[in-house]
């Protein structure tokens, strides 16, 4: 029996990597839909209502634009209408499959890439949302740290690894996604770390302040306290490996609003990014810079010498700090904000431990990566 849907992941996988065979990925979603989230390199067919209502005709007009020698994976909200695109175009010949459960599982998907300079970091990027987390280990431990909700990609990494996870952190409290932090540490009986700046309501909380240093077998992490995205961030030296968090993204850096929005307190929280991220760049040249988000960097793992980011110009904003210009890095942060993560008020709630998650916990997060300040 042929096969009709093609997964997430595999999508993930061969728009990634080079040496994969050709895919085209056609999204049916209304163009609105679209132009908010998208999974890279896609192109836009906007007839999703139409095909809910079974009228291929907006399909059909389309067929010329649609190559007839590679595989095309059709994608919508929840696998229902790529699925009636994708059969439509195998009846005129093409080679056509459905992303289930459409880009819902795009933004479930994960990917693990080893660090093959760092000893012990493996990074656990999700594509659909710019998410990356990290276990890193030494001598038979781990520690996970920015989990997401999906715990058995951490598990299994661990398994994978023959190590133990001793410890679970988060560089901060999350407004974008849902931390699995604390659920992954209380279902091994482990310490959960976080700053105590950011510990607001939660409990059975180990509070991290600046120096402090997590085991990892022989090696550990040392905490650097970064303000500025939250009042509690922090980063992560493991070896010649800085876990950066939401302080220094590879192209940009956290933005300082998800706290409080007013304008003051913007200015406020830029001054201590700034001045945080002033010590961040005074480290050895040769630190790897490992960020907790990413927009549309194609590089893989996600992994850059800070040296190399200060000589770069795709990060504008740490060449201000790099100058010592603070007011052009605030004023540029104030001038260039994005709009919020989604549902980053009730994702914030919940990591805070003020709310419990309800049934629509998955869907909070899905949606495009907005935690740069520009």
């Amino acid at each position: 029996m042929r096969n009709t849907d093609i997964e997430a992941s595999e999508v993930a996988r061969r728009i990634v990597d080079e040496n994969s065979e050709d895919l085209f990925v056609l999204d049916v979603r209304n163009e609105d839909d679209y132009e908010e989230w998208q999974i890279p390199e896609s192109e836009n067919v906007p007839i999703y209502d139409e095909l809910l209502a079974h009228d291929f005709s907006g399909l059909e007009d389309h067929l010329d634009e649609l190559p007839e020698d590679e595989e095309i994976a059709v994608v919508c909200v929840g696998g229902i209408t790529s699925a009636r695109a994708a059969q439509f175009l195998r009846e005129q010949g093409f080679d056509a499959k459905s992303i289930p459960d459409g880009m819902n599982s795009w933004g479930r998907v994960h990917r693990e890439y080893e660090l093959t300079d760092l000893d012990g970091v493996v990074q656990i990027v999700r594509p659909g949302t710019g998410c990356v987390s990290y276990l890193v280990h030494d001598s038979g431990e781990a520690v996970v740290v920015d989990p997401s909700q999906y715990l058995d990609h951490y598990l299994g990494a661990a398994d994978e690894r023959d190590v133990e996870i001793v410890g679970v952190a988060d560089t901060h409290a999350h407004a974008d996604h849902v931390s699995g932090a604390r659920r992954l540490a209380g279902e091994l009986d482990v310490p959960y770390y976080l700053h105590g700046e950011d510990v607001a309501a939660l409990d059975r909380v180990t509070e991290l302040a600046d120096g402090d240093a997590i085991e990892v077998g022989e090696r550990e992490l040392t905490v650097r306290h970064t303000p500025g995205h939250t009042p509690g961030s922090v980063s992560f030296e493991f070896g010649d490996a800085l876990l950066s968090g939401d302080t220094l993204f590879l192209r940009s850096v956290g933005r300082p609003d998800l706290e409080d929005s007013s304008e003051d307190a913007v200015r406020t929280a830029a001054s201590r990014l700034f001045e945080s991220l002033d010590e961040l760049t005074d480290l050895d040249d040769g630190t790897v810079v490992l960020p907790g988000h990413f927009s549309d960097e194609e590089v893989r793992p996600l992994a850059t010498e800070l040296g190399e980011l200060k000589a770069e110009s795709t990060n504008e904003l740490l060449s201000y700090v790099e100058d010592g210009d603070e007011e052009a890095f605030v004023e540029t942060i104030v001038e260039s904000l994005a709009d919020e993560p989604a549902n980053y008020n009730e994702i914030k709630q919940i990591n805070w431990g003020e709310e419990q998650p309800g049934d629509d916990v998955e869907e909070l997060e899905l949606g495009p990566n907005n935690c740069a300040a520009n």
